[in-house]
């Protein structure tokens, strides 16, 4: 069993540098954006044999889906002449080959660095399963993400906004001329979104002790909303109403931050009997928000809009 196991890890460790490759060196820019989008399928399940579902649930959704959707629609915007002019194999050059051989080198230095590591590290995984209880969580990525680096994640979500708010600065182009969706789009839109919604509260009330959280259901949630985009086109303004829904997450997470402040503690230190709950306030805006934000990222707006 174990040499099986040990076959399949190998070849999906040799797909994914394959299609790496491939996607880097076809001459058809679809076929490399299809490839891509294998690439990141395959990965998160590579992320699940690494024994970390929080981020191959990520990879799956955003890595992969919303990713891939997003440069679906890049080539759909540049049109086939434009595709043809930027579609270039490519070939080794000296240059080229100089820089492979660099990637080699330090990936080569990395295996040997990580081979000449004592089997058992000293780490801080013993002192946050120690703290766990008093996180508010019981799932150890959670407790990481929203209670020991909580700054971090605000930074992460912060970032993400900046991006929305930099869609929203640059001149909007005008929408694609839609083509009536076909009746089996529609038909799983009204299968898959209600069903979206519901797999995404739950992986945000699951994530406290489990894999899932903010992250994963609002990419969840961004992936009903790009699909129904998709089946019925809609433009997000950048009116006051959407605004706040983008910022939401960010100001509900920074003014929880200040508010254990002011209360005595530390920002975003959160009193041990509370933690939970204001966890679950900050994931839940969150959630909404990082939906909301990668569905403009996808959609855009049209000119006029907001």
């Amino acid at each position: 069993m174990a040499s099986e196991v040990q076959a399949f890890d190998l070849l999906l460790a040799v797909l994914l540098l394959w299609l790496a490759w491939r996607a880097l060196a076809s001459a058809d820019l679809f076929k490399a954006v299809v490839q891509y989008i294998v690439f990141g399928l395959l990965l998160a399940l590579a992320w699940i044999r690494l024994g970390a579902p929080d981020v191959a649930l990520a990879e799956a959704a955003i890595g992969a889906g919303l990713a891939g959707a997003l440069l679906l629609d890049t080539l759909a915007r540049i049109g086939r002449a434009g595709v043809r002019d930027e579609a270039r194999p490519l070939r080794l050059t000296r240059r080229r080959a100089g820089v492979a051989l660099a990637v080699v080198g330090l990936a080569a230095a990395l295996v040997a660095v990580l081979l000449a590591l004592p089997p058992a590290m000293p780490g801080l995984s013993a002192e946050a399963m120690a703290q766990l209880e008093r996180s508010g969580v019981s799932n150890p990525v959670t407790a990481t993400l929203l209670n020991y680096r909580a700054h971090d994640t605000l930074l992460e979500i912060g970032v993400l906004l900046l991006a929305v708010l930099g869609v929203w600065v640059l001149d909007a182009e005008p929408r694609l001329d839609q083509a009536e969706a076909p009746a089996p789009l529609h038909w799983l839109v009204r299968v898959l979104l209600p069903l979206a919604v519901v797999v995404g509260g739950y992986l945000l009330w699951v994530g406290a002790h489990a894999p899932g959280g903010a992250f994963q259901g609002g990419a969840l949630l961004a992936a009903g909303g790009v699909l129904l985009h998709l089946a019925r086109p809609f433009a997000l303004g950048s009116g006051w109403l959407v605004r706040l829904a983008a910022v939401g997450g960010f100001a509900v997470f920074l003014l929880v931050g200040l508010a254990m402040l002011l209360l005595g503690g530390g920002f975003l230190h959160f009193p041990p009997g509370q933690a939970g709950t204001w966890i679950l306030l900050i994931e839940t805006a969150a959630m909404l928000s990082i939906a909301l934000m990668l569905v403009v990222l996808f959609v855009g707006r049209s000119r006029g809009a907001g």
